[in-house]
């Protein structure tokens, strides 16, 4: 099945796209929609909005705002009528083109035609880095240019073999390599993402093995020790498999908690380490000094295999705005001694386009006894002394971003009335949708790919706490197959009303998650500049 169409053509276009073509930051796009009654509606995308592109280009026109459409924008829109929302299989159907000359995929001939023009002007990299490069754009989970970059500057020269349990589209792999020989292997568990990272690997010139599975239970490199191991996993994951694997040997730290899916990362990647090889490791800030993860944190301190945290500026994540870590861990050699001093690096405030430029940098050595203290606090800036002048510029700034997602917040929040209690009429199952041609299942959740059914709203119902207790067995095991789920029925204009309800209680979600993360950001820098004497208490009531 195709994702959902809209418009003459069926070409749809997320907001990101739109500020593209306007050539105006996504930011604008989110005014205009805001100020502008006549903006077009979106047609589809739940979360993501999707518009239809000749309305967009259509109400550009009228503004009199640039509505050239170039050939990248309007190959996306193809991949997108296509393949809906499974766009890295599209990108990775360009790169295989690209590559191969031909490939099995479902891009019209025209598309072909342009992309091989487009890459006869520059060269088939490049084509295949901006696409890459719009698919996380777009959402997609993949280590963005600026996050491998850093990575690859920590790693520094590399030799040997290079391996990553999570490789995605393989961005930090070829990011890694800076001298010939060097031989890279990975794993992951999406196999467009594996064609697509294969796809990149030849056009850069470079050998890669990837291999497909769940790094954790599946682990497709049973046998390899590796010379540097890089990895970028997953965010937030929960099931990871941890009552299937608490005697598993990778857990020489510590067995982590379900919440704590970026410790068992963390140790796979040093499982796979060879004596002497390092591990160059993306993580959330939150994991240097969450309670949950304590233990290990003390044990790989004690270990001395924890050599450096660097603290990187916000911006190089593209999901979020927040600032993320590089964990950097050495297997000792055979007699080595523990190391006695952990490395504390803090470059939040740093220009995240160049993170490692030549300018003195705020750094440390602490004492590893000075660490093993209550908390194990392993955050470079709590080490770090403050010296940064303009902290109540700063601190004013967060302060007025919290009040702005307030706002947001409160906004989005939908007007609910009270109901009967229960939702009159009958349930279909999607099962029985899929069936029909109504519904695509994919691997968490479903799309309508009918006019009969609006997305929002089955995807609202299927986070339901109804269909959640559907798609877990009597053991709390959580199923992803939601093909037993049950949504009710509605005519078309009933849906619709629902879907909206359920897309601002996304939206409130979304900005509640993000007021959280400015919360502990703004705290932290009150907490330094009173400390520290960079701040003082004010008038407070």
């Amino acid at each position: 099945m195709t994702g959902p169409t809209s418009g003459a053509d069926g070409r749809l276009i997320s907001a990101a796209e739109v500020a593209r073509l306007a050539g105006v930051t996504r930011a604008a796009v989110s005014n205009w929609r805001r100020r502008h009654a006549d903006f077009p509606e979106p047609v589809g995308g739940g979360r993501n909005a999707l518009f239809a592109l000749s309305e967009i280009t259509g109400w550009l026109d009228r503004q009199r705002k640039n509505t050239d459409v170039s050939d990248e924008v309007l190959i996306w829109q193809e991949l997108r009528a296509r393949y809906g929302e499974d766009m890295t299989a599209g990108v990775a159907e360009i790169a295989e083109l690209l590559t191969a000359g031909e490939s099995a995929g479902r891009l019209d001939e025209p598309s072909r035609l342009r992309l091989r023009d487009m890459a006869a002007a520059t060269s088939p990299a490049d084509v295949v880095a901006g696409f890459t490069e719009r698919l996380i754009a777009s959402g997609a989970a993949l280590t963005t240019r600026h996050l491998a970059r850093a990575v690859a500057h920590v790693a520094g020269d590399v030799t040997g073999t290079v391996f990553d349990p999570a490789a995605g589209a393989g961005s930090l792999l070829l990011a890694c390599v800076n001298r010939p020989g060097v031989r890279l292997t990975g794993q992951d568990g999406n196999p467009a993402a594996a064609r697509l990272a294969r796809a990149r690997a030849v056009l850069a010139g470079a050998e890669l093995e990837m291999r497909i599975g769940d790094s954790f239970q599946q682990d497709a490199w049973p046998g390899l020790r590796a010379d540097l191991v890089v990895c970028d996993p997953p965010a937030g994951l929960t099931d990871w498999g941890r009552d299937s694997l608490m005697l598993d040997r990778r857990w020489e730290f510590g067995i982590p908690t379900k919440a704590e899916s970026e410790l068992a990362w963390l140790q796979h990647c040093y499982a796979h380490t060879a004596p002497g090889g390092r591990v160059v490791f993306v993580m959330p800030p939150s994991v240097a000094y969450r309670r949950a993860g304590k233990r290990i944190r003390s044990e790989l301190l004690r270990g001395g295999v924890l050599e450096q945290i660097v603290a990187l500026p916000p911006g190089l994540v593209a999901s979020h705005a927040q600032p993320v870590h590089l964990w950097v861990l050495r297997r000792p050699t055979d007699g080595e001694r523990p190391a006695a001093e952990i490395r504390l690096t803090d470059l939040t405030h740093a220009d995240p386009d160049e993170p490692f430029a030549a300018e003195p940098r705020p750094a440390v050595d602490v004492p590893v006894i000075d660490l093993l203290d209550e908390n194990v606090d392993l955050t470079p800036a709590a080490h770090i002394p403050v010296a940064r002048a303009d902290l109540a510029g700063e601190y004013a700034a967060a302060r007025e971003r919290i009040l702005q997602a307030l706002h947001r917040i409160a906004a989005a929040l939908p007007d609910l009335t009270a109901g009967p209690g229960s939702i009159e009429g009958g349930t279909l199952r999607i099962a029985d949708l899929a069936r029909a041609g109504i519904v695509d299942i994919g691997e968490r959740t479903a799309t309508s790919a009918s006019d009969q059914l609006d997305t929002d709203y089955l995807r609202g119902f299927l986070r339901g706490s109804a269909n959640a207790a559907r798609n877990t067995s009597g053991s709390g095991t959580f199923r992803t197959d939601i093909r037993g789920s049950r949504i009710p029925q509605m005519d078309l204009e009933e849906q619709r009303r629902y879907g909206a309800a359920f897309r601002a209680l996304d939206d409130a979600e979304r900005a509640l998650r993000e007021l959280s993360a400015l919360g502990l950001d703004a705290v932290a820098r009150a907490r330094d500049g009173l400390t520290s004497g960079t701040l003082r208490p004010g008038e407070w009531p």
